[in-house]
């Protein structure tokens, strides 16, 4: 089973060796690495480059925004496993891709997910706050639960039955894929109950309170969308939750 790696990244040279070093370090025999930036002035191409054919796809040009160059990146992806891992992330440990693999090769999965680390954006060895996902429940997304992105690894053909990240939605873009996969089209999807990812604190919704309070709003279009109808504890509770995160 080959398995994709997908990288994106604009301006990352402070962390972009530390997220190679983290795919390239990995003991699963069969990745597949692809770097998709975004036309980097800050010295991230040159970090890239000098890992030479380490590197299976690389690609820079200008985009229009991260889920953009995610979706340039599915489709250069060959492997029968999708991964992403972003540029300001690493993984826990050297087999996490081999325990990925072994999840899928156990039965007839589509897609898998474990838990996450934030950890402070200055010393990796310092954990913010653990993120434990816990076994997916039919409905549970109207819970509001979801889980880490950077864990969730996919078929490729579920990106090609039933579509890419929607630019449309901002930093939501990737809980609405998720959303559509797991609750829509009811995937078969299976938990690791380990940390597979560390995450540097800080992303680009949780930034700053008033782009906490734009995605929440990404969140609710992301539901209409898929012509959910949350329950109303989680209309309320789960801004309310990112908001006091963010404090």
């Amino acid at each position: 089973m080959k398995i994709s790696i997908l990288t994106v990244v604009y301006n990352g040279a402070t962390t972009i060796r530390h997220c190679i070093e983290s795919v390239l370090s990995q003991d699963y025999p069969d990745i597949e690495y692809i770097i998709v930036d975004g036309n980097s002035k800050d010295g991230t191409q040159e970090i890239i480059r000098s890992y030479g054919s380490k590197i299976a796809s690389f690609i820079s040009e200008p985009d229009a925004g991260i889920y953009d160059a995610m979706n340039k990146g599915i489709q250069l992806a060959t492997g029968d496993v999708i991964g992403i891992l972003n540029a300001d992330d690493f993984y826990a440990y050297p087999s996490v891709i081999s325990d990925v693999a072994a999840v899928f090769a156990s039965g007839d999965i589509e897609a898998s997910y474990g838990d996450l680390e934030y950890i402070d954006a200055n010393d990796a060895t310092v954990v913010r706050r653990k993120w434990v996902s816990g076994e997916y429940k039919a409905g549970s997304f109207l819970s509001g639960w979801m889980p880490p992105h950077p864990t969730f690894f996919v078929k490729k053909n579920l990106y090609e039955n039933y579509g890419l990240f929607r630019l449309d939605l901002g930093s939501a873009a990737d809980y609405e894929l998720m959303l559509r996969f797991v609750h829509r089209e009811k995937i078969r999807l299976a938990y690791l109950p380990k940390v597979l990812v560390k995450m540097r604190a800080g992303g680009v919704s949780n930034s700053n309170l008033k782009n906490r309070i734009k995605a929440n709003r990404n969140d609710r279009k992301a539901w209409e969308i898929n012509n959910l109808r949350p329950k109303f504890y989680t209309l309320l509770l789960k801004p309310l939750r990112k908001i006091i995160q963010f404090i």
